[in-house]
């Protein structure tokens, strides 16, 4: 059976020639729908305590295994297209992030 892969994001807040802006947000306990990152991106912390990532078995990115982190708001990360992932706020606060897809 064919999988349904849901947005990078909760929504769509800027689109231009060269980027796609997303912000995700996440009620604690909340996952993210599976998704597959097309485009590298720039994944930017804006609040919450401790978000996951949960990868799928056949992702293309470097993180590859479960993990968790403690949010640091403000942290940017750079992160090579490949992904096939859910994020999930571990946390106790809501977590909030903006993407920034690099088209070219």
């Amino acid at each position: 059976m064919e999988r349904e892969l849901g947005d990078v994001g909760s929504k769509v807040v800027f689109e231009d020639h060269r980027v796609r802006v997303w912000v995700l947000s996440l009620a604690p306990g909340e996952r993210s729908a599976v998704h597959r990152h097309d485009l590298d991106h720039l994944l930017i912390q804006v609040k919450g305590d401790k978000i996951a990532v949960d990868p799928e078995s056949d992702t293309q990115s470097p993180f590859r295994d479960y993990f968790e982190a403690d949010v640091i708001p403000g942290m940017v990360t750079h992160v090579p297209k490949g992904g096939i992932e859910a994020a999930v706020n571990t946390g106790a606060e809501p977590y909030y992030e903006i993407i920034v897809e690099l088209k070219g």
